[in-house]
């Protein structure tokens, strides 16, 4: 071997050896975080937690890896809570209205046109005695709550037949429900709801399981309810949130510093989620007419004569299934 040779391939060995200790920090992580959750990747909770994902190794210079699982491809949306709380999975994000009969009580925040405005929403994330009341329930239930990420305050009622603008115009349509409390609201109305996940209603509505669609405005635009869906109208009847939970004995172990950063990056996720002004915004109807579908937006009036027609049949229902401590909580809301 030459000495040029040999030179050469000394200077080489160290840059590779330089690169190598450059790389490896950065690389190596230290923790895995795990997220499953059920919406496609174009939706914007989906892109709200991609950016979390990105904060959260930034802010702990790749100590912590999150992994994302979207689009229900891990587990299902009713399986989130039993994988996080066993163990089986870090973290998952959970539609606050599918907890179920697992805790009705968080089930309050879709009483239709109940707490939609953009005041309630900061009030009840920052800290309020309502969420703190939420919290301790998910705690009992095995899993920790990191996060009140706001999915949507608005919905949006699709359908071919006709344009769902008033109570009567849902008489006789079979219609994706939430659950039991929302849907007796519908039924109220004269419709027969069926309850799924929103990742089965394209599919329902294409083949005619059901003849009318429930979401969130952008929700229909990023799940293509235009494709299939002749006539939208959107109001601010809902306020659902995406849960961020983690299991407890995982989250306990991590450094502060680095619980710290994750639940930086976390409230950073929730203030991004909620808007800046009230009523449903006029591009996200906009954009669902520019790809074919006949969509409005309900005036107050119609709100009114909406809210009137299913909020009493839906409080019942609350109180019935989540009791005294349903009661409890409706009078903390009311308190926003």
């Amino acid at each position: 071997m030459t000495t040029t040779t040999f030179t050469r391939r000394a200077t080489l060995s160290a840059v590779a050896a330089a690169a190598l200790a450059a790389w490896s920090p950065a690389q190596a992580a230290e923790h895995t975080m795990r997220i499953s959750h059920q919406f496609p990747p174009t939706h914007h909770s989906a892109v709200n937690i991609a950016q979390f994902a990105k904060d959260v190794s930034a802010a702990t210079q790749g100590k912590v890896e999150v992994q994302i699982f979207g689009a229900a491809q891990l587990y299902k949306p009713k399986q989130h809570h039993a994988a996080v709380a066993s163990g089986k999975i870090e973290s998952a994000m959970i539609l606050s209205f599918q907890w179920g009969g697992n805790i009705p009580e968080m089930s309050a925040t879709i009483i239709p046109y109940l707490m939609t405005s953009v005041e309630k929403q900061k009030s009840f994330v920052k800290g309020s005695e309502a969420s703190k009341f939420l919290d301790a329930k998910m705690d009992a239930k095995g899993v920790k709550n990191i996060a009140w990420i706001v999915d949507t305050n608005d919905g949006i009622f699709t359908a071919n037949p006709r344009a769902l603008v008033k109570p009567e115009d849902f008489q006789g349509l079979k219609i994706r429900g939430l659950n039991k409390m929302f849907d007796a609201g519908l039924a109220a109305m004269g419709a027969t709801p069926v309850s799924m996940p929103g990742s089965e209603v394209y599919q329902a509505l294409q083949t005619g399981v059901i003849d009318a669609g429930f979401t969130g405005v952008k929700a229909a635009n990023s799940r293509k309810f235009y494709e299939i869906q002749k006539y939208g109208v959107a109001s601010n009847i809902i306020l659902a949130f995406d849960n961020l939970v983690v299991n407890p004995a995982w989250w306990s172990a991590l450094p502060a510093d680095i619980r710290g950063a994750i639940q930086t990056a976390a409230d950073q996720a929730v203030q991004r989620s909620i808007r800046t002004a009230n009523g449903v915004p006029a591009e996200d109807v906009a954009v669902l007419n520019e790809k074919g579908m006949k969509a409005v937006a309900l005036t107050k009036a119609q709100e009114d004569a909406m809210a009137a027609a299913m909020q009493p049949a839906v409080k019942k229902a609350f109180v019935e299934e989540a009791g005294a401590d349903g009661e409890k909580l409706l009078k903390l809301l009311e308190q926003l």
